[in-house]
């Protein structure tokens, strides 16, 4: 399905505050389109200073938490953090753990098996930290939604304190929603509703920073000592997919700076493998190098073999670690380009074209992928999407929506068929009988209001730019408003009617477009569109007919509209201009 292009708009005056901002016009106005529309929150926006983060003693139980965790250094109890196996709860883990080894304290970290144990606390394993004489359970990235957990851990006498990030578990009763938290000795969670911490979008990493943040202060310390953990920090910020605004973006950001010169023996390790050692690093290689390879550990062996690699001090062992994580994400990514090709065939040869709501059973996908395959699948055909596989008592999986379907809401009116759920508006993961998954498709469908305009993907421009513009300068002045992820998307230009001179076709599959375009009579610039080639030889042949050849070969005359992101490509020692197309159609 084409996406349709908007171009956003503002009312304000953007020549007026990029003066006030100290900012370029095209900045001020990429920004105003985001709702940034205030000199000071431009400046704060551009800044990210470290000076403008919030006192970690806002946030609700901070106080309590930190107190009970100094008592328990003081005492020489043994401390337990209970992390998570995915990114976030990695860096959490590692965070936390680091922060707490350097005041000397009795501490262990303990990641949960996502196969045997799945997500959060479980008894079986509370019961055995306590027999291996746990006497504090830290949380970090979990432990909102544990009530029983935490209940149990209480009677067999441990304190527990929380720090997380979901949303609160609730019920629904006759006045409305009833919000649950665990009875634990303290729960540091900006979403609680008695909470006034005034940015509420933290990651469990950025969560577990703050707590060692006030930890370090009540101690005395050097805040700076504590400023270290932004580099972590940053790493679990872009791979969990939270806004990158506010204080987000002042860890995200300080973190790829720090990262240019890390000390972390792990991270330096990974980022050999992964050949971008001595390279700019920005959130692009975080969210889609480095954070994979942590998943990987957490999906298809044991995630604590990524906090091995981010706390060890042995260079031999950093360099071992790094491999495995390489490895294993190969892995991962094999059978993930294996199930997605799978599914795509059965929805296009089944009745599933049809749905609005995809919900697909694969009983021999790994549940460890079933999240990307559902990532993946929504992607391409921009519908909400569920993958369920063969768990070990039940069929579980993961969904992926679109920002106009509430995938949350939406199963929550299906509760009676869904053993165990939860998530949030764009991602959820439930484990239910295989008797109701055919019921569960009939009724998300049935209930499902998108219209074909919902369902119609969609392509934010910045602004129309003529491709003259594109020059270092506006490229620098782009890297600015890094890093780019979710909240803070990379900006996009379009122009329309540019005169095509070269066409060619590169890579193995020959399946990428590489145009050359006229910026005027005299000088041109190259686009690159990764992935396109065959989709704009469909536009060619149904255009053109019998002339496709002579155009591909000689587009004299071709006109294209393309939207698109300016970089500066470096090869084999040169630099050059170049569009990166997000999308493209012949000119009328």
């Amino acid at each position: 399905m084409k996406a349709e292009w908007r171009l956003r708009v503002t009312k304000c005056d953007v020549n007026k505050l990029a003066r006030e901002a100290g900012v370029n016009s095209i900045i001020a106005k990429i920004l105003a389109g985001r709702k940034i529309q205030n000199a000071e929150e431009i400046k704060k926006f551009m800044r990210a200073s470290l000076n403008d983060l919030h006192n970690p003693f806002l946030m609700k139980d901070m106080d309590l938490g930190t107190d009970i965790i100094l008592d328990a250094i003081d005492e020489g109890k043994k401390i337990i953090i209970y992390g998570d196996y995915d990114a976030d709860g990695v860096t959490s883990t590692t965070i936390l753990y680091k922060g707490l080894l350097n005041l000397d304290a009795n501490v262990e970290y303990y990641i949960p098996d996502r196969e045997a144990e799945g997500y959060g606390m479980s008894k079986d394993r509370i019961k055995i930290l306590k027999e291996e004489g746990a006497e504090v359970i830290l949380t970090c990235d979990n432990g909102i939604s544990a009530v029983e957990e935490v209940k149990l851990a209480k009677e067999l006498g441990m304190q527990v304190v929380v720090t997380d990030h979901h949303e609160l578990p609730f019920i629904d009763t006759e006045e409305g929603r009833e919000y649950i938290i665990p009875e634990a000795d303290a729960i540091i969670n900006p979403k609680r509703n008695d909470c006034s911490y005034p940015f509420k979008f933290l990651c469990g990493a950025g969560i577990a920073f703050k707590f060692i943040q006030a930890l370090y202060l009540k101690l005395g310390l050097d805040e700076k000592e504590a400023y270290k953990f932004i580099e972590i920090a940053g790493i679990g910020t872009i791979c969990d997919v939270v806004d990158l605004i506010g204080e987000n973006r002042i860890i995200a950001k300080n973190s790829l700076e720090m990262i240019k010169n890390t000390e972390n023996l792990g991270l330096k390790a990974l980022m050999d493998v992964l050949g971008i050692k001595d390279k700019e690093i920005k959130s692009y290689n975080i969210g889609f190098m480095i954070g994979p390879c942590i998943n990987a550990t957490g999906r298809l062996d044991t995630a604590s073999l990524s906090v091995e690699l981010f706390t060890t001090n042995d260079i031999h062992r950093a360099k071992e670690l790094a491999n495995i994580l390489y490895e294993l994400n190969k892995i991962r990514q094999d059978m993930t380009m294996k199930n997605v090709d799978d599914i795509v065939q059965i929805i296009q040869n089944s009745d599933l074209k049809n749905d609005k709501v995809l919900v697909i059973y694969k009983e021999d996908i790994h549940e460890s992928i079933a999240g990307i395959v559902a990532g993946k699948i929504k992607e391409k055909f921009n519908l909400p999407t569920i993958i369920l596989t063969k768990g070990k008592e039940m069929p579980k999986g993961s969904g992926r929506s679109i920002e106009e379907y509430n995938l949350f809401e939406e199963l929550l009116k299906c509760k009676d068929l869904i053993d165990k759920f939860g998530g949030h508006p764009m991602a959820a993961g439930l484990s239910i009988k295989k008797e109701n998954i055919p019921i569960l498709r009939k009724r998300l469908n049935e209930n499902c209001k998108l219209t074909k305009e919902d369902i119609t993907p969609k392509i934010k421009i910045d602004k129309r730019i003529p491709l003259g513009f594109v020059n270092e300068e506006l490229i620098n002045s782009l890297e600015d408003l890094e890093p780019f992820g979710k909240g803070n998307s990379a900006p996009l230009f379009a122009e329309k009617g540019i005169l095509i001179s070269e066409i060619k076709f590169l890579g193995k599959d020959q399946n990428t477009l590489k145009l050359s375009c006229f910026i005027n009579n005299k000088e041109k610039i190259d686009a690159i569109a990764f992935n396109r080639a065959d989709e704009f030889k469909e536009i060619i042949k149904e255009k053109y007919g019998d002339k496709f050849e002579k155009i591909i070969s000689n587009p004299s005359g071709l006109k294209l509209d393309i939207i698109f992101y300016p970089i500066i490509n470096e090869f084999n020692g040169y630099r050059n201009k170049q569009l990166r197309i997000k999308d493209f159609r012949l000119s009328l």
